[in-house]
């Protein structure tokens, strides 16, 4: 597996991290435990697992915490702070305080390596997240600090505070906005985290239309699912995948190894509950794009793919 460093801070990760949020959400019924999943990331070179208070209140950071504690000193754990059960937000000094005593405990580790603000509180300055992250990190309870969903004002006045080492957001070959903040990135140096980098499993070829998965699984009522946009998106994926087997690839390693190719600075965070699925992310590190094949798939998706990536419902704002 490649490394790569995101940020100036020195967080050196693997070129591909595992998601864990599917293990306990958004995705229907499946194996909670996760414990298979994460031992087949690990074994093929994956350093970096992320999670989140939000992703069960506790639950997932139990499940990934127990399912690393056998090689816990040879990788990273990223969480997140920021949301009320209730989703709404907060990120007063004293709850990020509450929120990481309670992350270490679930996790059963001594520190969290990468900490990020879920979202973005408009009631709370971003210098004063900022500054509560880095006493964190001067005590040792954190190492790197993140942003998720965060837009440039405030990217900019909390690395005036505390250096930002990764900017985590949707990024893919179907949701490009990001892509604005990349002179932002380089010019402070901030590494990205793409999440949903296969499109909420669009882009592993195996997308069915809204109404056929699980309740509960997103899927059902997200955009690209709808009647419109799943053509189109579908026909999309067919072209791509074509592609894929001309270079004996998956469709999910190409649009993984297109993200790889837009940067140094970036490394996705794929979820699978499937092992095999698992390994077959990893190995995408090892697919290398010629200028032709990155032409072809421009082509294909030249701005994204279909639909929003949200209902207007819940659909987050960079602030």
């Amino acid at each position: 597996m490649q490394t790569r460093t995101l940020g100036t801070q020195g967080l050196e990760t693997s070129a591909i991290g595992y998601g864990a949020m599917g293990i306990s959400m958004a995705y229907g019924d499946g194996d909670t435990s996760g414990e298979a999943a994460i031992s087949a990331a690990f074994a093929s070179g994956v350093t970096l697992f992320d999670t989140a208070e939000l992703y069960g209140w506790g639950e997932n950071e139990q499940a990934l915490g127990r399912a690393v504690a056998p090689f816990r000193d040879e990788v990273l754990i990223a969480t997140k702070f920021g949301f009320t059960r209730d989703y709404g937000f907060d990120s007063r000094p004293e709850h990020i305080r509450e929120v990481v005593h309670n992350s270490l405990r679930f996790l059963g580790t001594d520190h969290i390596d990468v900490l990020y603000q879920h979202r973005v509180d408009p009631t709370v300055p971003i210098e004063d997240v900022a500054g509560t992250v880095k006493g964190l990190i001067d005590a040792g309870d954190v190492r790197y600090f993140g942003l998720s969903e965060a837009g440039q004002d405030n990217i900019r006045r909390a690395h005036t505070v505390h250096p930002v080492s990764v900017l985590q957001t949707e990024y893919s070959l179907f949701e490009r906005d990001v892509e604005q903040l990349f002179p932002l990135l380089a010019e402070l140096g901030i590494g990205l985290v793409p999440y949903s980098p296969l499109g909420r499993g669009f882009l592993t070829g195996t997308a069915k239309p809204a109404g056929q998965y699980d309740d509960g699984d997103m899927r059902n009522t997200d955009p690209r699912w709808q009647p419109g946009n799943f053509e189109k998106n579908l026909a999309a994926t067919r072209q791509l995948q074509q592609l894929a087997i001309t270079m004996g690839a998956t469709v999910g390693q190409l649009a993984l190894a297109w993200l790889l190719a837009q940067g140094e600075h970036i490394v996705p965070i794929p979820g699978s509950r499937n092992p095999l699925r698992v390994a077959e992310n990893a190995a995408a590190t090892t697919l290398e794009l010629t200028n032709p094949q990155l032409e072809r798939i421009a082509q294909i998706l030249p701005n994204g793919g279909y639909g929003a990536r949200y209902t207007s419902e819940n659909m987050p704002t960079w602030q």
